[in-house]
């Protein structure tokens, strides 16, 4: 199989981070391949064809996703008629597994071998759906141990790889590099505030996250703060936001999230893969969540998960806060954040934590899932 054609299907920003990275080492293993499917910018930069832009399957929340439900199946007709046709060797869906696991079970009933890369949360809540998944995916691709040990008491075929993120950022990070690289003062504290890629994460977290910022500059004016704004749009809606409050030493960034988050001393943010990423800086976080009352309503009487924040998860235990839908205020935010700049001997014994976890995900994560989807293809599982 030398010139197979590969099908990848990633729904946001994080995909895109994992599929460009799998793109680059099965090119690797097979110089002339083909690749097409639904992807971001780093996937296209690595040589994909995207049918339409990624940011289309971007939805936040159930209620959310309701108003888009139209589009999303029309989306989703195009891609599996395409996919139908084309035939591909196989088919990667990439996270997003509301949207891409329906686009496996399609493809894998038409007989095309499916893969299917970061293991939805099964093991936290709606466990039925490994039945589904069972059926449906040939091979699950997880990036954390856990994970497989779930598939593989469930009878599903599964390699974990680790997490792709855990090579890219380097066990030691340099935080005066980072403030350089981004024109921040050298001295004194930062916090590092990401309320979200998501226009929907924005406008729930951004007021919270407000509150707690001018609290936390009340009592320490010394205090300076960095937003990362994802695009364009998010840039003009925290603006927006940022204007109708007091006067605040802020610096608003365009991109560049990681680097925001390397610069700060504490990290106020969003739940999701963004923790990951905090983790593997080292940083001290405080972790907010809010979705729409009915969507929370629903899901919190469906997880069995203890915890939200992957920190907490891959830890195994409680080692940054969650403040958690109507446990999200300003006031709730502020104290945390708070404890993290005044407790120095808990801050390193995270840093300690952290280091280890980052040292179990390091190994070259895309280069595992090549071989694994190569073994796939070859018939060598």
């Amino acid at each position: 199989m030398d010139a197979p054609l590969i099908a990848l299907v990633a729904g946001e920003a994080s995909g895109d981070i994992l599929g460009a990275g799998l793109i680059e080492a099965l090119r690797a293993r097979y110089p002339d391949a083909r690749f097409f499917g639904v992807g971001g910018e780093r996937m296209i930069a690595a040589g994909f064809e995207t049918l339409f832009p990624m940011e289309k399957l971007s939805v936040m929340g159930i209620t959310e996703v309701l108003s888009h439900l139209p589009e999303l199946f029309r989306l989703r007709r195009q891609l599996v008629d395409a996919l139908l046709e084309k035939r591909p060797a196989v088919v990667i869906t990439i996270d997003s597994p509301d949207f891409t696991l329906g686009v496996a079970k399609r493809a894998h009933a038409a007989g095309l071998r499916t893969v299917h890369y970061v293991s939805p949360s099964v093991w936290a809540w709606r466990q039925g759906r490994v039945k589904g998944i069972r059926r449906d995916v040939d091979l699950m691709l997880t990036l954390f141990p856990f994970e497989a040990l779930f598939y593989e008491e469930h009878g599903v075929p599964v390699a974990f790889v680790g997490h792709p993120l855990a090579d890219m950022i380097d066990l030691d990070v340099d935080t005066a590099a980072a403030r350089d690289e981004l024109s921040l003062a050298g001295d004194g504290q930062w916090l590092a505030v990401l309320p979200g890629s998501r226009g929907g994460e924005v406008s729930q977290l951004m007021p919270p996250f407000l509150d707690a910022m001018v609290r936390l500059h009340r009592d320490n004016p010394a205090l300076r703060f960095v937003i990362p704004a994802a695009n364009p749009a998010r840039r003009e809606q925290i603006e927006l936001a940022l204007g109708a409050a007091p006067a605040l030493p802020v610096t608003v960034v365009d991109g560049h999230s990681r680097t925001v988050m390397a610069a700060a001393d504490v990290v106020l943010m969003a739940s999701g893969t963004a923790t990951l990423e905090g983790l593997l800086l080292k940083k001290p976080m405080v972790v907010g969540y809010r979705v729409g009352a009915v969507t929370y309503a629903i899901v919190s009487r469906l997880v069995k998960s203890e915890f939200v924040a992957l920190p907490n998860l891959l830890c195994r235990k409680a080692m940054v806060p969650e403040l958690i839908q109507d446990q999200l205020s300003g006031e709730a935010a502020a104290r945390e954040v708070n404890r993290w700049l005044h407790e120095p001997r808990r801050v390193a014994a995270l840093r300690e934590d952290f280091t280890r976890v980052h040292e179990a995900l390091r190994g070259g994560a895309s280069v595992k899932a090549a071989a694994a989807v190569a073994g796939l293809l070859e018939g060598q599982r």
